[in-house]
């Protein structure tokens, strides 16, 4: 994103939360769901959703605005976009992620980030993932629709990454095991172990069961962080680790990586990560920011600085891959054989 020159590109930053919250509230009330079915008038609308007509129209015009409705003659269609990934049960649909996991809780916390940027967090505020998921039900509404949001990428790295000659996997900070269960699915002689907080744990073995793979998936309940990981990986993975933790901790995972890799094994470090001369991207610059707001010590991470990270803690053959666009990246590095 280049350098801002107008008045109306700061307005779009200042009012950027408008549209946001307009695409939860669509969210809430299925209303991209129902127009996939045809494009539909207000009328029509309110009489599905059960909204008042004048709100109906309200909302659909707001959607409008934003690019993910069309209207043409007073009906209002889905955009090309909204139809691929807003649609619940649409095969990229991510609507569930975006209306629980971020509209319900990342914007809740968003408002900490001013205590966070100023190091005066109070004593009551949400500070680490640890203190969020003691919350069994936070834990829950977070996990579920994060593992609707990590199976994207999951499928990304089957495609850019060949693990067939990979046995184990140690997925550190795995969540409810959508990299595992997608890996072992693409792989057939993988088996996995994820490492994750007790009430994100069980959650997960659900979904690893409901996946028939309770025999080649298993889970350590604990905190990343302190929990022993088990030895002779072919494969560490951490996919939204770094950025959830306080920076000071980054050189510790991924030497306690090198040490779990048999020899020869790699590591894959899956995250929000900038440029190296910290321009951008913006939804990567972003996100991490965000994190700031329930994690005060996280760090940004940039491509020099991840790739020297891995070297330095002996990796070698390090690369940097594009993942989701503008978003984030995975690194890959080798333990030396």
């Amino acid at each position: 994103m280049g350098p801002i020159t107008e008045a109306d590109q700061i307005s779009d930053i200042a009012f950027g939360f408008m549209g946001s919250k307009t695409l939860f509230v669509a969210l809430d009330h299925q209303i991209f769901t129902h127009l996939s079915k045809g494009a539909g008038d207000a009328d029509e609308i309110a009489v599905k959703t059960g909204l008042h007509r004048d709100r109906a129209e309200t909302l659909l015009t707001g959607l409008a605005g934003l690019g993910l409705l069309t209207v043409e003659e007073g009906r209002f269609a889905n955009a090309p976009g909204a139809e691929a990934f807003l649609v619940h049960g649409a095969k990229y649909d991510f609507g569930d992620y975006l209306r629980l996991q971020v509209g319900q809780q990342m914007y809740a916390l968003i408002h900490q980030l001013g205590a966070a940027i100023a190091g005066r967090m109070p004593a009551n505020a949400t500070a680490s993932y640890e203190d969020w998921f003691e919350d069994a039900e936070e834990a829950r509404l977070y996990s579920e629709s994060q593992h609707a949001g990590s199976l994207g990428p999951a499928r990304q790295v089957t495609r850019k990454v060949d693990l067939s000659d990979a046995k184990t996997l140690l997925d550190v900070g795995g969540g409810t095991g959508a990299f595992a269960i997608t890996l072992c699915d693409a792989f057939p002689e993988l088996t996995a172990t994820v490492v994750d907080f007790p009430n994100v744990a069980k959650l997960g073995r659900g979904y690893v069961e409901e996946a028939g793979l309770s025999d080649r998936i298993s889970y350590v309940d604990g905190n990343a962080l302190r929990t022993d990981w088990p030895g002779g990986q072919d494969i560490v993975m951490m996919s939204y680790l770094l950025s959830g933790v306080p920076g000071a901790e980054h050189e510790t995972l991924i030497r306690r990586a090198y040490e779990t890799l048999a020899p020869g094994g790699r590591l894959l470090v899956h995250d929000f990560v900038v440029e190296a001369d910290r321009s951008g991207p913006k939804l990567a610059a972003l996100w991490q920011l965000q994190h700031t707001a329930f994690t005060p010590e996280a760090r940004s991470v940039d491509v020099a600085g991840l790739e020297h990270l891995l070297g330095a803690n002996g990796f070698a053959e390090v690369e940097t891959i594009e993942m989701i666009p503008q978003m984030t990246k995975l690194c890959v590095g080798r333990r030396s054989a």
